[in-house]
């Protein structure tokens, strides 16, 4: 368990690891609505090939995150959280310039790849919480730290639509000042959460992808919530796969409306993850938080896929936010089971798994979408990909409830975890 610390420096701490992740976010979300169009303009506007071209960059960078997430997370264990946190920071930023630069497909390509490596200050910011967190509460801040997930989605996606429209590359260059400020802001403010004698030795045994995988074998309940992480996960990666085009063949939204709705999305996120999170554990436990969680997220991807217009597209973000129930609460009973100086390895070994269900989500759903929608095809339905994601959270479902079962077979749970 974290050793305790003042309730002052606690709060402050995390305060600073919240700005880091916002900051982070507001980058991300402000290129959302436009990278699939550019790679669609170098497609020649071919929508059906830009999804197939798509799914790949998703690919190559979810192979990175694969790779590369063990690796930087025993990094964290043994050198802290913040140079991790500002290395992701400076490097993604630099990766915006060149893809605000890229002259070609190729070069859009080799951004995203360097983008997979130095994407790790999410996971980062897991370990840096759970450093500075007792265990009763990290539910509720992974919760607050989702909230900043949606307050860089409020904002960045509704700036990129509208900055898009001036010009495809200016999201680029936004999001590299937001980063780069980013690393500034961690260099000068953000402190170390990992003390010193809670650091462990760097391995390479440990830091490879499939090393990182036997931590999470190491206790029966922790395996199971991993396939749980990995059906999830696998389910979402249709929405940044092929969302924006989905949005665009069906409904014919421009990029100021997809833009428009994702901020929409960010609202709904902070108020599910800033405000709801932390008080739906509180009543119902982690445990139960999870299992309403994946129901929501099945009914959201079942409407969002069948939805004739819109406007019914749109209600199904309701059911989608509270999906985000799921993850803070599992997160916060996987730290549990690990020490102090493995939470960075199981940050790690999770974005592996994350990299894993993204590494075959991109390629899997954009295919899946380009067949739906081909020319001379007997069934068209567009929204495939995500009926397929309805039945991948249906499965996490049923995961979870085996391993819940199996877990209070064994033991009573304590009332904290009911």
């Amino acid at each position: 368990m974290t050793e305790p610390t003042a309730p002052g420096p606690r709060r402050a701490a995390f305060a600073f690891v919240f700005v880091t992740v916002l900051l982070d976010m507001f980058a991300i979300g402000i290129i959302i609505p436009v990278l699939p169009k550019l790679v669609e303009d170098f497609m020649g506007g071919d929508t059906a090939r830009a999804a197939i071209i798509y799914g790949i960059f998703g690919t190559a960078w979810a192979l990175m995150q694969f790779l590369f997430s063990p690796v930087l997370g025993s990094l964290s264990d043994r050198f802290g959280r913040r140079p991790v946190i500002l290395l992701s920071n400076f490097g993604l930023g630099l990766d915006y310039i060149l893809m605000a630069l890229a002259p070609n497909i190729r070069w859009l390509f080799v951004g995203r790849v360097i983008s997979g490596i130095t994407a790790a200050s999410i996971s980062t910011a897991g370990a840096y919480i759970a450093d500075v967190t007792p265990p009763e509460q990290r539910a509720a801040k992974f919760g607050l730290l989702g909230a900043a997930f949606g307050a860089g989605f409020v904002v960045g996606p509704a700036l990129g639509g509208v900055l898009g429209d001036i010009s495809p590359r200016l999201p680029f260059w936004v999001a590299a000042g937001f980063s780069l400020t980013n690393g500034l802001y961690g260099l000068f403010v953000l402190p170390e959460s990992l003390r010193r004698e809670l650091r462990m030795p760097f391995s390479w045994r440990k830091a490879n992808p499939i090393g990182a995988l036997k931590l999470l074998r190491s206790h029966p309940e922790l395996w199971g919530f991993t396939w749980v992480t990995f059906l999830s996960n696998l389910a979402h990666a249709a929405l940044p796969s092929v969302a924006v085009l989905y949005m665009s063949y069906r409904y014919n939204w421009d990029t100021k409306a997809v833009g428009l709705l994702l901020a929409g999305v960010g609202v709904c996120q902070i108020i599910v993850q800033g405000f709801l999170v932390g008080r739906v554990v509180k009543a119902l436990g982690e445990r139960q938080t999870i299992i309403v969680g994946l129901v929501c997220g099945a009914a959201g991807f079942t409407i969002q896929a069948m939805a004739p217009n819109g406007a019914i597209y749109s209600t199904g973000v309701i059911f989608m936010s509270l999906w985000g129930l799921m993850g803070p609460a599992l997160q916060g009973l996987m730290t549990r089971l690990v020490t102090p100086s493995e939470q960075g390895q199981l940050q790690g070994a999770n974005s592996s798994v994350l990299g894993i269900s993204t590494l075959i989500g991109p390629l899997l759903f954009t295919q899946i979408f380009a067949a739906f929608i081909g020319a001379h095809r007997d069934w068209h339905l567009p929204g495939a990909p995500f009926l397929l994601s309805a039945v991948l959270i249906v499965s996490s479902l049923a995961v979870a409830l085996r391993v819940m079962a199996t877990r209070l077979q064994a033991a009573p749970a304590a009332p904290s975890d009911l």
